[in-house]
């Protein structure tokens, strides 16, 4: 069993690495199914060798074994498209959920890193403010599951107790509920298909108690990025990598102070309008559109700062 837990593009090569010694591979990384899709599901050498982490995927694997065609299921890596209407994953909104455009002008790093929900490293904590955090893990979901980005919705869901859905055809949608603990999907995605005894150790949700849990839709005007991913999917096998080598050099001019928030998903979607796009991309290929696409990401960003 290996773990990839490596934030950005660079987790591309452990991945392949580890799927082509044989490895069950447990991939918190989502990048390297964003960068490299396609290599990534032809370097798989068995059913069940890849296992998400994130707790969306996790979410919908665990969701997916309700349907009949997924009994005995021992791999995440299926198509439901036989009795899957949809995927629904779960958003907390970020620290601006419920904020215009005209009130995120002049955000600071300070106020993008402040997560309601969550504890994360600066760039996926970001990543979650401007919901690019939820494009990527659409694409991700796309290939994990063989489900089409229009049957995949985006739900803000502030609690983040519902981790994701999972819509059959008959109607019915299984949730799957736990507290904001990482600690449970990367348990499980090391155990996986077994559950490990988490006791004393994740506190279950209490019944005992009033509580509500609410969900809103998508204000994809003020946060555009999940519509981006989607556009990125169908443009090309290399666009989904480019927008994530743009928005990590987005990202880092934010962080450094030379970029507003603002700017972050803009520069995205200048860098993927610009690309060309390929049909059959090597690994080359690939890593070529990342390195294309952060210096067209730095050249616009100079642009925005001088």
């Amino acid at each position: 069993m290996v773990l990839n837990g490596i934030t950005g593009s660079v987790g591309l090569t452990p991945t392949l690495a580890a799927l082509a010694a044989g490895a069950t591979l447990a991939l918190a990384n989502k990048e390297s199914l964003v960068v490299g899709g396609a290599l990534v599901k032809r370097a798989l050498r068995r059913p069940g060798q890849v296992v998400p982490v994130d707790s969306e995927h996790s979410a919908i694997a665990q969701a997916l074994r309700s349907g009949v065609h997924e009994k005995g299921l021992t791999s995440p890596v299926v198509s439901g498209r036989s009795e899957v209407r949809r995927l629904i994953l779960t958003a907390s909104g970020g620290p601006f959920r419920g904020r215009g455009r005209a009130e995120l002008a002049d955000v600071t790093a300070a106020q993008a890193l402040a997560h309601p929900t969550w504890a994360m490293g600066p760039v996926v904590t970001v990543n979650s403010s401007t919901l690019v955090n939820k494009g990527l893990e659409l694409i991700e979901a796309h290939l994990l599951f063989d489900v089409d980005p229009v049957d995949i919705t985006v739900a803000v869901h502030p609690q983040s107790v519902v981790h994701s859905m999972v819509e059959f055809i008959d109607g019915a949608t299984i949730a799957q509920a736990s507290p904001p603990d990482m600690r449970l999907p990367i348990a499980l995605g090391l155990t996986w298909p077994r559950r490990p005894d988490l006791a004393g150790l994740v506190t279950p949700q209490a019944w005992d108690v009033p509580t509500a849990w609410t969900y809103e839709p998508l204000d994809a005007y003020t946060f555009p990025a999940v519509d981006l991913a989607r556009g990125a999917v169908a443009a090309s096998p290399t666009h989904p990598a480019v927008f994530n080598a743009a928005n990590e050099q987005a990202v880092a001019a934010f962080l450094d102070g030379r970029l507003r928030w603002l700017d972050i998903v803009a520069i995205d979607a200048a860098v993927l309008e610009a690309h060309a796009g390929q049909t059959d991309p090597g690994l080359d290929d690939v890593l070529a559109a990342d390195a294309w696409a952060r210096a067209r990401a730095d050249e616009l960003i100079a642009a925005r700062t001088r």
